[in-house]
């Protein structure tokens, strides 16, 4: 049955740019809302923090961001240290945050959604002070979409729930008091195509030729999160130096900077380096991997694990991506090898090492939580007071199977 655009409810979806995740993982529930409630429901994606019509202060200071994690991680590490607490971040937000509260209400005003879901550890309080002021019973979520380690920004009892995508940032939310009730352990989300098994789409050899690639080579795809860190150039070029007979895609981001330098390199590659920006298809990419390196990004991390692709992490933004590690070499799924002579020697052991390769490859599907966006989907929609007693055939089979089911929302989908 169809629906009129002005039947679907309306909901609003907080994120910002700042990295890739925030809005991967709203586009991943909106994707999840559509294949489970079709042309039931209509979310609005906002960015308050990054708006043209945001404050120019608020935009230079987020903006900050992307450079920052890049060029000097270890001042974005000191800035999120001395402000996770309750009063350190309280002072941070009065001084550099304010605005959101302003953006948030126009956003709530326009839109007058059914439910508000935050995305963003700076958007849930002035969420939840919009609804008290416009909304009184519209129900307020967010969705923490830091895998080990969330901000005290995150950690806010004031929404009506929230959304975990481990066991461990549940423990830490109860830490603070926040009651289990309104706690939901649910992964963080991932659209529909990262659920899909590679034998489902047949070898990997021929999947990279429809990607364009050899097939026959080992192949190393590198990233470097949204914004293209994680000293992608010098990783990316060490390998193709040092290991003859490997292929190397590199997705840069918003890294103007590293691709333009990868791509001069690549013309003298003899068609071993291929180099990209933002893709649509990331799903493709890390399902023809044989092995991903990666900063330890939870966006690349919870994409690459539902596909069952093993990982090198070669390094993490201080703060929020620090347990990241030990939660994907602990379970098998992959390993940290911070120097660039260390993640040579490590690739070169495991193109050698099939077996050991696939072992990686299956602790890394089991990490995987490929549904966590149908779920969460699932919850939203009994908040906003719709029926979800009885979830439709093709949801059930999505959830069973993880079978893509093709990109309902579309955007810039590029590494996290």
């Amino acid at each position: 049955m169809k629906h009129d655009d002005d039947a679907r409810v309306p909901l609003l979806f907080l994120v910002s740019d700042t990295g890739g995740g925030h809005r991967s993982a709203a586009l991943a529930v909106g994707q999840a809302l559509e294949l489970s409630f079709p042309g039931r429901f209509a979310p609005v994606i906002e960015d308050p923090l990054r708006r043209r019509d945001a404050p120019a202060r608020l935009r230079w200071v987020t903006a900050l961001y992307g450079p920052g994690i890049r060029l000097t991680p270890w001042l974005w590490g000191a800035i999120w240290h001395t402000s996770n607490t309750r009063l350190t971040f309280w002072l941070y937000e009065r001084a550099l945050f304010a605005p959101v509260y302003k953006m948030v209400d126009m956003a709530v005003a326009r839109h007058r959604p059914a439910l508000i879901v935050s995305f963003h550890g700076m958007t849930s309080r002035p969420a939840v002070r919009a609804r008290k002021a416009r909304l009184p019973l519209t129900p307020v979520v967010t969705v923490i979409t830091d895998l080990i380690r969330p901000h005290a920004a995150w950690r806010y009892d004031g929404v009506d729930q929230i959304v975990v995508p481990s066991a461990a940032v549940q423990a830490r939310c109860q830490l603070d008091g926040i009651a289990r009730e309104r706690l939901t352990n649910l992964g963080l989300p991932v659209r529909a195509e990262f659920g899909t098994r590679p034998s489902e789409l047949g070898s990997r050899a021929a999947m990279r030729h429809s990607l364009g690639l050899s097939g026959d080579r080992f192949l190393v795809v590198v990233l470097g999160g949204a914004e293209g860190s994680g000293d992608l150039v010098r990783r990316a070029a060490a390998i193709i130096g040092r290991l003859a007979d490997v292929e190397v895609v590199a997705l840069c981001g918003r890294n103007g900077i590293a691709r333009r330098r990868l791509s001069s390199l690549a013309g003298k590659s003899e068609g071993r380096l291929v180099v990209k920006g933002f893709v649509d298809n990331m799903a493709d990419w890390l399902h023809a991997a044989d092995v991903v390196v990666s900063k330890a990004g939870p966006g690349t991390i919870a994409e690459a694990t539902c596909c069952g692709a093993p990982l090198i992490l070669t390094s993490f933004v201080p703060g929020q991506e620090h347990g990241n590690v030990e939660y994907v070499t602990r379970a098998g799924a992959g390993c940290y090898q911070p120097t660039v002579r260390g993640l040579v020697a490590k690739l070169d052991e495991l193109r050698q090492d099939p077996a050991r390769l696939d072992t990686m490859r299956a602790a890394s599907a089991r990490l995987g939580r490929p549904a966590a966006a149908l779920d969460i989907a699932a919850l939203l929609a009994g908040l906003a007071g719709q029926e979800t007693a009885v979830a439709p055939p093709a949801a059930k089979r999505q959830r069973n199977r993880a079978t893509s089911a093709g990109r309902v929302l579309s955007g810039r989908a590029g590494t996290r």
